[in-house]
């Protein structure tokens, strides 16, 4: 019997998951089934049901680990790796990164509420964003949590509050670098025409303009040039062009001693992904910032970068029960699943790829079958993959979906009023809920019929 899917059979990069498919606790039992964690995921469906996301804890904490080893080899000075929460947010992998000694960047009240309660220092928290509202300055300003100053807006009403609460404010300041890089165009953060940041061109004026307010305290910069890059020339450029601007703020009163590099590092969706190791990404960077502080004689600042996807997108997987079969004559066969775009909108939203196979039959033995696997939603678009290769498989079966850890869950809605899956942690053969699956009930406890439609029926 033909076997398929060699991604499965890949030696596991145990020191850069980013480099693999699947979490590095995944095995296939003598029964052909597949696990993860220890747990066998036809057991975990019967228990928990489907759709089902699943983070495996050892991959979660190996990429922590891996960041944290590569800036203590590569930089030798201070430096803090910082979880981009965007990738998926919960109280949980709050707790879990800041046990791995991680800071977290959130973009919104609601993340910066979850770090608190996840029990991330507030010291080690940072506040994104291009359109912050007054209530959320406030809440971090308040909680001593650092403001990253996207725009003028944001510097005004910084300004302001310093001002009525007499007392100084220490801020970093995000700017575009003016790095491309290849990736998708809806997720290139670092050009000149960007949303984020200020231009580098009028850095200047703005470090002029901060000298003259009483109470800001510019001690950082920062600067993020994209996401899922598999290149690393740009980060080089990037740490020589972040050490000029250091000097450029200096010529205006301004210490910098923190700097900010963000994240973006790709992981291994399929198998033509070929990512830069988690090391290697950390080394060019760090040996960019050395050596140009070096050049102009500087002491090295704090290094801090901002990885989400690499560090808990290939711990996640989600599972599917297939459900309709619908065989087109001479074009193709839609095989349905439980789940789609309300789970996982990133192929409707980017085109994304992702890896997968049948949990009972994982290596496709005796596959002879394409299919285009669909979601349940009402839109035509709501395909997971197009002409996947499988074997024979039948309602009922399961597929699992390698990959999904980030940008799934913290992506996911309630379109069509279909509820959120459950969340599960494993590890060594055990399983918990990291977050309940929604119920349909659930879905109207904030919908209010207005007193005069009550009346009137």
């Amino acid at each position: 019997m033909e076997e398929k899917n060699s991604f499965l059979k890949e030696k596991i990069d145990l020191k850069s998951p980013n480099k693999n498919i699947v979490p590095i606790t995944t095995s296939i039992g003598s029964d052909g089934i597949l696990s993860v964690g220890g747990c066998s995921i036809e057991e975990l469906v019967k228990k928990y049901d489907s759709p089902l996301y699943i983070l495996d804890e050892i991959t979660l904490r190996k990429s922590c680990k891996a960041y944290k080893e590569a800036l203590e080899k590569h930089y030798p000075g201070k430096s803090l790796p910082i979880y981009a929460s965007k990738a998926n947010s919960s109280i949980f992998m709050s707790n879990l990164i800041s046990s791995e000694g991680f800071g977290l960047d959130a973009v919104s009240e609601g993340e910066l509420l979850t770090a608190l309660q996840g029990g991330v220092p507030n010291e080690k928290i940072v506040f994104h964003g291009n359109n912050k509202s007054d209530k959320e300055i406030e809440f971090a300003v308040i909680n001593n949590i650092k403001v990253i100053v996207d725009n003028d807006y944001d510097l005004e009403r910084l300004e302001k509050l310093s001002n009525s609460f007499n007392r100084d404010l220490e801020i970093m300041i995000r700017f575009t670098p003016g790095i491309e890089c290849h990736t998708h165009e809806y997720i290139r953060t670092g050009s000149f025409d960007s949303k984020f940041g200020f231009g580098i061109e009028y850095l200047s004026t703005l470090f002029a303009r901060i000298s003259n307010t009483k109470h800001l305290k510019l001690k950082g910069l920062h600067a993020h040039i994209g996401s899922q890059i598999f290149e690393l020339d740009p980060h080089n450029d990037l740490g020589e062009i972040m050490v000029d601007v250091i000097l450029e703020a200096k010529k205006f009163g301004h210490v910098i001693n923190k700097l900010n590099v963000g994240g973006g590092l790709g992981i291994k969706y399929t198998e033509n992904d070929d990512p830069p190791s988690i090391e290697d990404w950390v080394k060019t960077i760090s040996n960019s910032v050395v050596k140009s502080c070096k050049k102009h004689n500087i002491d090295l600042p704090l290094l801090m970068c901002e990885p989400g996807r690499s560090i808990v997108s290939t711990a996640g997987i989600t599972i599917y029960k297939i459900g309709a079969f619908k065989k087109i004559p001479g074009v193709r066969t839609y095989l349905s699943v439980d789940g789609g775009m309300s789970d996982n909108p990133r192929p409707i939203t980017y085109q994304s790829n992702y890896s997968a196979c049948l949990v009972s039959n994982p290596f496709n033995k005796d596959s002879k079958n394409k299919y285009t696997i669909a979601g349940k939603h009402c839109e035509s678009g709501d395909v997971l993959f197009k002409e996947i290769e499988l074997a024979d498989c039948k309602t009922g079966d399961l597929i699992c979906v390698f990959g999904t850890g980030a940008y799934n869950n913290s992506m996911s809605s309630n379109y069509n009023r279909i509820p959120r899956p459950a969340a599960l942690l494993v590890c060594n053969g055990e399983a918990e809920i990291i977050q309940k699956r929604e119920s349909p009930s659930d879905l109207l406890k904030y919908d209010v019929l207005p007193d005069r439609f009550i009346k009137q029926n």
